[in-house]
């Protein structure tokens, strides 16, 4: 189908000069409203699609916008301080815009709130954000709260009464269950059905250097798993929706009107660390590259971290062995955590807060923890284990005594017929 916002950007770029080129000849950006960069950890600026107002702000004029974002929707500013040191600091995307004469009429609120400030699993009502005093319209129900995944997840019609254009911003970290980009598909698909244009602002992933872990199947899709992807799927939320679009992933196969603000300066070979948590219960880099791996372990009767300020930096539950795991920690009632598993126990385990960067799921944690617990019929929670690996294959391959390597050799086949879809739609 044929974008009405690409024919905007058309005129856009036409009127400015501005020519996008190819991925390897890319112009810097115009931008004058915001002109400012977030680093990567080496010495090469990353400009978000956030920062490039002037791109999207002529798509807003006259537009009555809606926006689904969180903590991380921002723009990131880069003030000069003393000789070549540099401080960084933001505005958040709402902010600007209103402060810009854009008419933002709704917010729409993911897991943990349009703040990013509620727990996991905290019910996330529609209401009033306090700081605008615009409606916020909740995206995330707990599945125990809601008659299907669809429901109070996705934009409904009424939500969408009023809004000529929807702009999501969040800061995703490149994983299958993190809820975010189930988020983004269901309002793709929303809006899709409504015939409202979407703009993604684009940013780094944290993950997106390798793929990972087994495809999801069809029979097992759920909030944290909608897409036949791997654990670790390596794309940007820009390239992520440009697949949603082009493999025909939403409902029917609709696809949406989409524009997405591309990134400068970035490629999938950079680290990058995101400057704000991404979310309660990934407070650091460490976190978000052990999440990948520890994640499993919510399907399990291991505590991953929550509770402590070691979230998904540690694991451990009261039925491992304390002579085969001497550390140990008491999970406890925190902001990101209101009831962790295993509240006020002693839990045996492992701290992996020092380990070195990982590149690839490490699955030997799980399996050590499998075979090491006091009642092996007890470790897993079936139902919720199966949702975030996307396939009963992998309980029943620990349960087996299939060794790490081993089961990873069974991924291969279905990543590289994932990598293949993926090539077609990176934009970096």
């Amino acid at each position: 189908m044929i974008s009405k916002l690409s024919q905007s950007i058309f005129l856009v770029l036409i009127l400015t000069f501005f020519s996008c080129g190819n991925r390897s000849e890319k112009q810097k950006s115009l931008d004058t409203v915001h002109n400012s960069m977030i680093m990567s950890t080496d010495d090469a600026p990353i400009v978000l699609g956030s920062n490039r107002t002037a791109i999207y702000l002529p798509l807003l004029k006259n537009k009555k916008v809606g926006v689904v974002g969180n903590n991380t929707t921002v723009i990131y500013k880069l003030e000069e301080s003393s000789g070549t040191e540099a401080k960084k600091n933001y505005t958040h995307l709402v902010d600007s815009l209103i402060s810009l004469g854009v008419e933002v009429v709704k917010v729409f609120a993911p897991e943990h709130g349009f703040r990013g400030e509620e727990p996991n699993g905290a019910i996330i009502p529609d209401g009033i954000d306090p700081k605008t005093g615009l409606p916020s319209i909740s995206l995330y129900k707990p599945k125990a709260s809601r008659t299907s995944d669809g429901d109070n997840t996705k934009p409904t019609p009424e939500h969408l009464e009023g809004v000529d254009v929807l702009i999501f911003d969040i800061q995703d970290v490149g994983t299958r269950f993190y809820t975010y980009i189930s988020t983004l598909h269901y309002v793709m698909e929303a809006a899709a059905e409504q015939d409202i244009p979407v703009i993604v602002l684009d940013r780094p992933n944290p993950t997106g250097h390798y793929i990972d872990g087994p495809i999801l199947e069809p029979e097992h899709k759920s909030f944290v798993g909608m897409d036949p992807i791997p654990v670790v799927h390596g794309l940007t939320i820009g390239e992520y929706v440009k697949m949603l679009n082009g493999e025909k992933l939403l409902a029917n196969g609709i696809q949406a009107d989409l524009t997405v603000i591309e990134m400068e300066n970035y490629d999938h070979s950079k680290r990058y660390d995101p400057p704000l948590p991404p979310s309660p219960n990934l407070p650091n880099a460490t976190a978000i590259n052990l999440y990948p791996s520890l994640c499993f372990f919510e399907g399990t009767n291991v505590n991953e971290g929550r509770g402590t300020s070691k979230q998904f930096q540690v694991f451990g539950s009261p039925f491992l062995d304390p002579e085969v795991f001497p550390y140990s920690y008491v999970p406890e009632p925190n902001s990101a955590s209101k009831t962790p598993k295993h509240n006020g126990e002693t839990c045996y385990g492992r701290d992996l807060s020092e380990n070195p960067r990982i590149d690839e799921i490490n699955l030997d944690w799980l399996i050590e923890a499998y075979e090491n617990t006091s009642d092996k019929t007890k470790f897993f929670n079936e139902s919720k284990f199966t949702r975030l690996a996307g396939t009963t294959k992998l309980q029943e391959q620990i349960e087996s005594g299939m060794s790490s390597d081993e089961i990873k050799e069974t991924w291969k086949d279905g990543l590289e017929k994932y990598a293949a879809i993926r090539e077609k739609y990176l934009l970096y």
